[in-house]
C-alpha cells in the first residue's frame, strides 16, 4: 500500500468519525472532497502499478537487446591488434582483459590476477579439428 493511499484512508476515517452533517452546503461539499481524493488516490496507485510493470518489460527488452546486440556486433573473429577479449570471473565477478596474443598462447585456461581462481575459457572454431589450426 502506498504512502497516498495511507493518508488516504486516514482522512476517510476521519471524516466518517466526524460525523458530518450531509444535508448541509458544507457538508455535501467535504464529502464530495474527500470522495474526490479518494478517486485521486485510487488512479495513481493504479498509475503507479502501470509503470512498475511498464518498466519491468522495459528492462526485459533492454536485456534482450543487449543481447541481440552482443549477437550481431560481438564477432570474437575479427581481432584488430589492439582489440582486446573480456572474460569475467566467476568466481570475484572481475573483468580479466585479453589481448589476442595472450588468447593465442593460452591453453584455454587463464588465472585470474584478482583471486588467483583459475578459469576454463571455450573457443568457438571453424574448422574440424582444432588441435590441425593451432586455434
Amino acid at each position: 500500500m502506498s504512502y497516498l493511499t495511507e493518508k488516504m484512508a486516514y482522512i476517510t476515517g476521519l471524516s466518517e468519525g466526524l460525523d458530518i452533517d450531509e444535508t448541509t452546503k458544507e457538508g455535501k461539499l467535504l464529502i464530495a472532497i474527500v470522495d474526490a481524493l479518494a478517486d485521486i488516490a485510487d488512479e495513481i496507485a493504479e498509475i503507479e502499478e502501470i509503470q512498475d510493470e511498464t518498466q519491468a518489460q522495459l528492462d526485459e527488452v533492454d536485456e534482450d537487446l543487449d543481447a541481440l546486440e552482443g549477437y550481431v556486433y560481438d564477432d570474437e573473429d575479427d581481432f584488430d591488434d589492439n582489440d582486446e577479449f573480456g572474460v569475467e570471473c566467476p568466481a570475484c565477478g572481475d573483468m580479466i582483459y585479453l589481448d589476442p596474443e595472450t588468447l593465442a598462447s593460452c591453453d584455454d585456461k587463464i588465472v585470474c590476477p584478482s583471486c588467483q581462481e583459475e578459469i576454463e575459457l571455450e573457443f568457438d572454431c571453424d574448422c574440424e579439428n582444432c588441435s590441425e589450426c593451432g586455434e
